[in-house]
Protein backbone atom coordinates (compact mmCIF):
# COMPACT_ATOMS: atom_id res chain seq x y z
CA UNK A 1 0.00 0.00 0.00
CA UNK A 2 1.11 3.01 -0.73
CA UNK A 3 1.18 5.18 2.22
CA UNK A 4 3.28 8.82 3.51
CA UNK A 5 3.85 8.22 7.05
CA UNK A 6 4.23 11.24 8.40
CA UNK A 7 7.92 13.19 8.46
CA UNK A 8 9.77 13.88 10.96
CA UNK A 9 12.92 16.51 10.17
CA UNK A 10 12.70 20.39 10.74
CA UNK A 11 11.48 21.26 7.87
CA UNK A 12 9.29 21.00 5.40
CA UNK A 13 6.67 19.67 7.79
CA UNK A 14 3.78 17.58 7.39
CA UNK A 15 1.25 19.56 5.63
CA UNK A 16 -2.57 19.20 7.36
CA UNK A 17 -5.42 18.42 4.21
CA UNK A 18 -7.07 21.73 4.71
CA UNK A 19 -3.91 23.26 3.42
CA UNK A 20 -3.16 20.47 0.72
CA UNK A 21 -6.81 21.39 -0.73
CA UNK A 22 -6.23 25.48 -0.63
CA UNK A 23 -3.18 24.97 -2.41
CA UNK A 24 -4.91 22.70 -4.90
CA UNK A 25 -6.58 25.16 -7.15
CA UNK A 26 -6.97 26.63 -10.45
CA UNK A 27 -4.68 29.20 -12.26
CA UNK A 28 -6.21 32.87 -11.06
CA UNK A 29 -5.44 36.13 -12.57
CA UNK A 30 -3.43 37.89 -9.92
CA UNK A 31 -3.67 41.55 -11.65
CA UNK A 32 -7.26 40.72 -10.46
CA UNK A 33 -9.11 42.38 -7.87
CA UNK A 34 -9.69 39.77 -6.05
CA UNK A 35 -6.08 38.54 -5.60
CA UNK A 36 -5.99 42.30 -3.80
CA UNK A 37 -8.52 41.29 -1.77
CA UNK A 38 -6.67 38.76 -0.45
CA UNK A 39 -3.41 39.76 -0.02
CA UNK A 40 -3.77 43.58 1.68
CA UNK A 41 -5.70 41.30 5.08
CA UNK A 42 -3.29 38.64 4.96
CA UNK A 43 -0.32 40.54 4.75
CA UNK A 44 -1.92 42.52 7.90
CA UNK A 45 -2.78 39.23 9.75
CA UNK A 46 0.71 37.63 9.53
CA UNK A 47 2.16 40.52 12.07
CA UNK A 48 0.39 38.59 14.59
CA UNK A 49 2.11 35.13 14.13
CA UNK A 50 5.05 38.00 13.94
CA UNK A 51 4.30 39.26 17.49
CA UNK A 52 3.68 42.84 15.89
CA UNK A 53 1.50 45.23 15.64
CA UNK A 54 3.63 47.84 12.82
CA UNK A 55 5.91 45.91 11.16
CA UNK A 56 5.15 46.00 7.38
CA UNK A 57 5.48 42.34 5.61
CA UNK A 58 6.51 41.07 2.01
CA UNK A 59 6.13 37.51 0.74
CA UNK A 60 8.98 36.91 -1.95
CA UNK A 61 8.71 33.27 -4.18
CA UNK A 62 11.92 32.13 -2.52
CA UNK A 63 13.48 29.81 0.57
CA UNK A 64 14.04 31.57 3.78
CA UNK A 65 17.62 31.85 1.83
CA UNK A 66 15.79 34.49 -0.19
CA UNK A 67 14.86 35.97 3.02
CA UNK A 68 18.12 36.13 4.68
CA UNK A 69 19.10 37.53 1.24
CA UNK A 70 16.27 40.19 1.35
CA UNK A 71 17.54 41.31 5.09
CA UNK A 72 20.85 42.07 4.31
CA UNK A 73 20.95 43.80 0.41
CA UNK A 74 17.53 46.05 0.97
CA UNK A 75 19.15 47.72 4.30
CA UNK A 76 23.52 47.48 3.90
CA UNK A 77 26.31 48.97 1.97
CA UNK A 78 29.24 47.32 0.43
CA UNK A 79 31.74 47.05 3.27
CA UNK A 80 29.53 47.98 6.07
CA UNK A 81 30.21 46.08 9.04
CA UNK A 82 27.57 43.50 11.13
CA UNK A 83 28.06 41.07 14.06
CA UNK A 84 26.51 37.56 14.00
CA UNK A 85 27.51 34.21 16.06
CA UNK A 86 28.76 31.25 14.39
CA UNK A 87 27.07 28.28 16.42
CA UNK A 88 25.30 26.42 13.66
CA UNK A 89 25.01 25.03 10.16
CA UNK A 90 22.26 28.06 9.37
CA UNK A 91 24.12 30.88 11.24
CA UNK A 92 27.71 29.93 9.42
CA UNK A 93 25.25 29.88 6.18
CA UNK A 94 24.00 33.33 6.71
CA UNK A 95 27.79 34.52 7.81
CA UNK A 96 28.12 33.21 4.15
CA UNK A 97 25.75 34.79 2.30
CA UNK A 98 26.73 38.54 4.27
CA UNK A 99 30.76 38.17 2.96
CA UNK A 100 30.24 37.11 -0.71
CA UNK A 101 28.06 40.64 -0.39
CA UNK A 102 30.87 42.14 0.45
CA UNK A 103 29.91 43.01 4.29
CA UNK A 104 32.83 43.16 6.82
CA UNK A 105 31.83 40.18 8.83
CA UNK A 106 33.06 40.04 12.85
CA UNK A 107 32.36 36.78 13.55
CA UNK A 108 32.16 35.31 17.38
CA UNK A 109 32.50 31.54 17.29
CA UNK A 110 31.09 29.60 20.09
CA UNK A 111 30.50 25.75 20.92
CA UNK A 112 27.83 23.87 18.95
CA UNK A 113 24.89 23.54 21.38
CA UNK A 114 25.27 26.90 22.72
CA UNK A 115 23.10 29.93 22.03
CA UNK A 116 24.03 33.38 21.34
CA UNK A 117 26.83 34.74 23.13
CA UNK A 118 25.40 37.61 24.97
CA UNK A 119 28.19 38.55 27.26
CA UNK A 120 30.93 38.45 23.90
CA UNK A 121 28.34 40.35 22.07
CA UNK A 122 27.82 42.90 24.79
CA UNK A 123 31.97 43.52 24.81
CA UNK A 124 31.99 44.40 21.34
CA UNK A 125 29.37 46.28 20.93
CA UNK A 126 30.14 48.18 24.36
CA UNK A 127 34.08 48.62 22.67
CA UNK A 128 32.20 50.16 18.86
CA UNK A 129 31.96 53.67 20.12
CA UNK A 130 31.94 54.85 16.89
CA UNK A 131 29.33 52.33 15.83
CA UNK A 132 30.93 51.42 12.93
CA UNK A 133 28.59 47.77 13.24
CA UNK A 134 25.45 48.39 11.68
CA UNK A 135 23.68 45.31 12.33
CA UNK A 136 23.53 42.59 14.32
CA UNK A 137 22.42 39.22 12.82
CA UNK A 138 20.96 36.55 14.99
CA UNK A 139 20.17 32.84 14.64
CA UNK A 140 16.48 32.79 17.00
CA UNK A 141 16.13 28.68 16.44
CA UNK A 142 19.48 26.72 15.02
CA UNK A 143 18.52 23.27 13.38
CA UNK A 144 21.66 21.52 13.22
CA UNK A 145 21.89 21.52 17.03
CA UNK A 146 18.24 22.28 18.49
CA UNK A 147 19.64 25.01 20.09
CA UNK A 148 16.77 28.47 20.93
CA UNK A 149 18.17 31.86 21.59
CA UNK A 150 17.21 34.83 24.20
CA UNK A 151 16.45 37.80 21.12
CA UNK A 152 15.05 39.75 23.64
CA UNK A 153 18.12 39.46 25.47
CA UNK A 154 20.78 40.51 22.43
CA UNK A 155 18.00 43.84 22.45
CA UNK A 156 18.59 44.18 26.14
CA UNK A 157 22.09 44.53 25.25
CA UNK A 158 22.12 46.87 22.56
CA UNK A 159 19.81 49.20 24.58
CA UNK A 160 22.04 49.01 27.37
CA UNK A 161 24.97 50.46 25.26
CA UNK A 162 22.60 52.76 23.39
CA UNK A 163 23.41 51.39 20.19
CA UNK A 164 22.25 52.10 17.19
CA UNK A 165 22.88 48.86 15.09
CA UNK A 166 19.71 47.38 13.48
CA UNK A 167 18.34 43.27 14.40
CA UNK A 168 18.18 40.93 11.99
CA UNK A 169 16.81 37.65 13.04
CA UNK A 170 16.22 34.43 11.41
CA UNK A 171 13.29 32.85 12.28
CA UNK A 172 12.41 30.69 9.80
CA UNK A 173 12.16 27.59 12.01
CA UNK A 174 10.72 29.81 14.96
CA UNK A 175 7.62 31.74 13.83
CA UNK A 176 4.70 30.43 13.37
CA UNK A 177 5.69 28.03 15.91
CA UNK A 178 7.55 28.93 18.97
CA UNK A 179 7.37 32.63 21.27
CA UNK A 180 8.00 35.62 18.75
CA UNK A 181 8.05 38.94 19.83
CA UNK A 182 9.01 40.88 17.32
CA UNK A 183 8.03 44.37 18.69
CA UNK A 184 8.82 43.64 22.29
CA UNK A 185 12.29 42.60 21.17
CA UNK A 186 12.70 45.88 18.53
CA UNK A 187 14.14 43.35 15.45
CA UNK A 188 13.84 45.46 12.49
CA UNK A 189 14.14 42.35 10.01
CA UNK A 190 12.34 39.13 10.54
CA UNK A 191 12.84 36.27 8.25
CA UNK A 192 10.55 33.37 7.60
CA UNK A 193 9.77 30.90 5.68
CA UNK A 194 6.82 28.62 4.37
CA UNK A 195 7.55 24.91 5.07
CA UNK A 196 8.26 25.36 8.75
CA UNK A 197 5.56 26.82 10.88
CA UNK A 198 3.14 27.83 8.32
CA UNK A 199 2.88 24.09 7.08
CA UNK A 200 3.08 24.28 3.50
CA UNK A 201 5.22 23.51 0.36
CA UNK A 202 8.66 25.48 0.28
CA UNK A 203 8.55 28.55 -1.52
CA UNK A 204 7.95 31.61 0.52
CA UNK A 205 9.97 33.48 2.30
CA UNK A 206 8.02 35.84 4.40
CA UNK A 207 10.22 39.29 5.55
CA UNK A 208 8.64 41.59 7.90
CA UNK A 209 10.43 45.22 8.56
CA UNK A 210 10.59 47.77 11.08
CA UNK A 211 10.66 51.35 10.78
CA UNK A 212 14.36 51.70 11.11
CA UNK A 213 14.60 48.94 8.69
CA UNK A 214 12.77 50.57 5.92
CA UNK A 215 14.40 54.27 6.69
CA UNK A 216 17.75 52.20 6.29
CA UNK A 217 16.84 51.22 2.66
CA UNK A 218 16.77 55.43 1.40
CA UNK A 219 20.58 54.83 1.96
CA UNK A 220 21.92 51.22 1.70
CA UNK A 221 24.27 50.53 -1.79
CA UNK A 222 24.12 47.14 -1.86
CA UNK A 223 22.55 45.79 -5.69
CA UNK A 224 19.01 44.37 -4.83
CA UNK A 225 16.33 43.68 -8.04
CA UNK A 226 14.08 40.53 -7.35
CA UNK A 227 14.76 41.06 -3.69
CA UNK A 228 13.69 44.94 -3.40
CA UNK A 229 11.77 45.54 -0.71
CA UNK A 230 10.17 48.95 -1.39
CA UNK A 231 8.92 47.31 -4.77
CA UNK A 232 7.47 44.74 -2.90
CA UNK A 233 5.95 46.73 0.04
CA UNK A 234 4.92 49.77 -2.11
CA UNK A 235 2.96 46.91 -4.17
CA UNK A 236 1.34 45.14 -1.55
CA UNK A 237 -0.18 48.34 0.45
CA UNK A 238 -2.07 48.10 -2.98
CA UNK A 239 -2.87 44.75 -3.30
CA UNK A 240 -0.82 43.89 -5.64
CA UNK A 241 2.64 42.43 -6.75
CA UNK A 242 5.45 43.40 -8.74
CA UNK A 243 5.99 40.20 -10.49
CA UNK A 244 4.23 36.94 -11.03
CA UNK A 245 3.51 35.57 -7.78
CA UNK A 246 3.30 31.99 -6.74
CA UNK A 247 -0.73 32.52 -6.10
CA UNK A 248 -1.02 28.85 -4.60
CA UNK A 249 1.34 29.37 -1.86
CA UNK A 250 0.01 32.52 -1.12
CA UNK A 251 -3.31 30.72 -1.08
CA UNK A 252 -2.00 28.51 0.95
CA UNK A 253 -0.55 30.83 3.28
CA UNK A 254 -3.91 32.61 3.60
CA UNK A 255 -5.55 29.25 5.36
CA UNK A 256 -2.43 28.44 7.27
CA UNK A 257 -2.81 32.04 9.00
CA UNK A 258 -6.68 31.36 9.76
CA UNK A 259 -5.18 28.14 10.97
CA UNK A 260 -3.05 29.56 13.65
CA UNK A 261 -5.25 32.00 14.12
CA UNK A 262 -8.39 29.98 14.98
CA UNK A 263 -6.50 27.82 17.39
CA UNK A 264 -4.76 30.87 19.32
CA UNK A 265 -0.98 31.99 18.51
CA UNK A 266 -0.16 31.34 22.51
CA UNK A 267 -1.74 27.57 22.25
CA UNK A 268 -0.15 27.16 19.15
CA UNK A 269 3.18 27.83 21.34
CA UNK A 270 1.85 25.78 24.32
CA UNK A 271 1.16 22.83 22.06
CA UNK A 272 4.79 22.84 20.45
CA UNK A 273 6.07 23.17 24.15
CA UNK A 274 4.45 20.31 25.49
CA UNK A 275 5.16 18.30 22.33
CA UNK A 276 8.51 19.20 22.27
CA UNK A 277 8.81 18.04 26.32
CA UNK A 278 7.28 14.61 25.65
CA UNK A 279 10.37 14.15 23.03
CA UNK A 280 12.89 15.11 25.48
CA UNK A 281 11.26 12.95 28.32
CA UNK A 282 12.16 9.88 25.92
CA UNK A 283 15.57 11.29 24.73
CA UNK A 284 16.11 10.80 28.40
CA UNK A 285 14.65 7.35 28.93
CA UNK A 286 16.65 6.59 25.78
CA UNK A 287 19.86 7.04 28.31
CA UNK A 288 20.49 10.09 25.55
CA UNK A 289 20.63 13.78 25.76
CA UNK A 290 19.87 16.82 23.86
CA UNK A 291 22.71 18.41 21.99
CA UNK A 292 21.25 22.09 23.36
CA UNK A 293 24.07 21.87 26.00
CA UNK A 294 21.50 23.76 28.89
CA UNK A 295 17.70 23.50 29.28
CA UNK A 296 17.14 27.06 28.51
CA UNK A 297 18.32 26.71 25.68
CA UNK A 298 16.20 23.33 24.36
CA UNK A 299 14.10 24.32 21.24
CA UNK A 300 10.78 23.44 20.75
CA UNK A 301 11.01 22.78 17.33
CA UNK A 302 13.48 20.11 16.61
CA UNK A 303 15.78 18.34 18.95
CA UNK A 304 19.05 16.93 17.78
CA UNK A 305 19.92 13.96 19.51
CA UNK A 306 23.49 12.90 20.96
CA UNK A 307 24.11 9.44 19.70
CA UNK A 308 26.15 6.87 21.93
CA UNK A 309 29.82 6.38 20.92
CA UNK A 310 30.38 3.95 18.04
CA UNK A 311 26.72 4.77 16.53
CA UNK A 312 26.11 6.80 13.26
CA UNK A 313 23.28 8.98 13.21
CA UNK A 314 23.01 9.05 9.52
CA UNK A 315 22.83 5.31 9.30
CA UNK A 316 20.07 5.78 11.62
CA UNK A 317 18.22 8.09 9.62
CA UNK A 318 18.74 6.34 6.84
CA UNK A 319 18.07 3.00 8.48
CA UNK A 320 14.55 4.02 9.51
CA UNK A 321 13.60 5.61 6.12
CA UNK A 322 14.38 2.53 4.24
CA UNK A 323 13.13 0.16 6.50
CA UNK A 324 10.27 2.38 7.63
CA UNK A 325 9.03 4.66 5.47
CA UNK A 326 9.77 7.70 8.01
CA UNK A 327 11.93 10.35 7.62
CA UNK A 328 14.15 11.88 10.60
CA UNK A 329 16.89 14.68 10.13
CA UNK A 330 20.37 13.74 9.88
CA UNK A 331 23.01 15.77 11.42
CA UNK A 332 24.78 18.74 10.07
CA UNK A 333 28.15 19.85 10.01
CA UNK A 334 31.13 18.76 11.98
CA UNK A 335 28.51 16.86 13.91
CA UNK A 336 26.61 14.96 10.95
CA UNK A 337 27.71 11.65 12.30
CA UNK A 338 27.04 11.91 16.26
CA UNK A 339 23.61 13.08 16.38
CA UNK A 340 20.71 12.52 14.75
CA UNK A 341 16.96 15.30 14.64
CA UNK A 342 13.82 14.59 15.76
CA UNK A 343 11.59 17.69 14.02
CA UNK A 344 8.18 18.19 16.41
CA UNK A 345 7.03 21.13 14.37
CA UNK A 346 4.06 22.47 12.65
CA UNK A 347 1.12 19.64 12.09
CA UNK A 348 2.55 18.07 15.20
CA UNK A 349 0.17 16.10 17.43
CA UNK A 350 0.93 14.26 21.11
CA UNK A 351 0.15 11.38 18.77
CA UNK A 352 2.05 12.10 16.07
CA UNK A 353 4.75 12.49 18.16
CA UNK A 354 4.26 8.79 19.69
CA UNK A 355 4.81 7.62 16.62
CA UNK A 356 7.76 9.06 15.62
CA UNK A 357 9.47 8.18 19.01
CA UNK A 358 8.03 4.43 18.71
CA UNK A 359 9.48 4.07 15.11
CA UNK A 360 13.26 5.61 16.06
CA UNK A 361 13.29 3.18 18.81
CA UNK A 362 12.71 0.44 16.35
CA UNK A 363 14.97 1.54 14.41
CA UNK A 364 17.79 2.38 16.98
CA UNK A 365 17.41 -1.33 18.14
CA UNK A 366 17.64 -2.83 14.73
CA UNK A 367 20.96 -1.06 14.73
CA UNK A 368 22.18 -2.50 18.09
CA UNK A 369 21.53 0.30 20.20
CA UNK A 370 21.72 0.25 23.99
CA UNK A 371 18.35 0.74 24.02
CA UNK A 372 14.78 -1.11 26.07
CA UNK A 373 12.00 -1.12 23.41
CA UNK A 374 8.88 1.33 24.81
CA UNK A 375 10.76 3.05 26.71
CA UNK A 376 10.84 6.27 25.23
CA UNK A 377 7.37 5.95 24.45
CA UNK A 378 5.77 5.24 27.61
CA UNK A 379 8.39 8.21 28.82
CA UNK A 380 6.53 10.54 26.55
CA UNK A 381 2.87 8.89 27.01
CA UNK A 382 3.28 9.58 30.98
CA UNK A 383 4.00 12.95 30.20
CA UNK A 384 1.41 13.49 27.44
CA UNK A 385 -1.26 12.05 29.70
CA UNK A 386 -1.34 14.65 31.96
CA UNK A 387 -0.25 17.86 29.88
CA UNK A 388 -2.22 16.85 27.82
CA UNK A 389 -5.30 17.21 30.15
CA UNK A 390 -4.28 20.11 31.51
CA UNK A 391 -4.16 22.04 28.45
CA UNK A 392 -7.73 20.46 27.76
CA UNK A 393 -8.80 22.04 30.87
CA UNK A 394 -7.31 25.16 30.16
CA UNK A 395 -9.40 25.44 26.37
CA UNK A 396 -12.91 23.74 27.61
Amino acid sequence: MDQQHPIFIPGPTNIPERLRRAMSMPPRDHRAPAFGRMLVPLLEEIRTVFGSRDAEVALFTASGTGGWETAISNTLSPGDRILAARHGTFSQRWIDLCQRHGLDVEVVDCEWGEGLPIDAFRRILAADEKHRIRAVLAVHNETATGVCSDIGAVRTVLDAEDHPAMLFVDGVSSIGSLVFRMDDWGVDVAVAGSQKGFMLNTGLAVVAVSDKARAAMESARLPRCYFDLREMLDAGRRGQYPYTPAISLIEGLRESVTMLLEEGIEQVHARHHRIAEGVRRAVSAWGMRPCARHPRLYSDTVTAVLLPEGHDGTDLVNHAYATYGVSYGIGLGYLATRLFRIGHLGQMSDVIALAGIGTAEMAMKDLGYPIRLGSGVAAAQDYYRVAGEAARRRSA
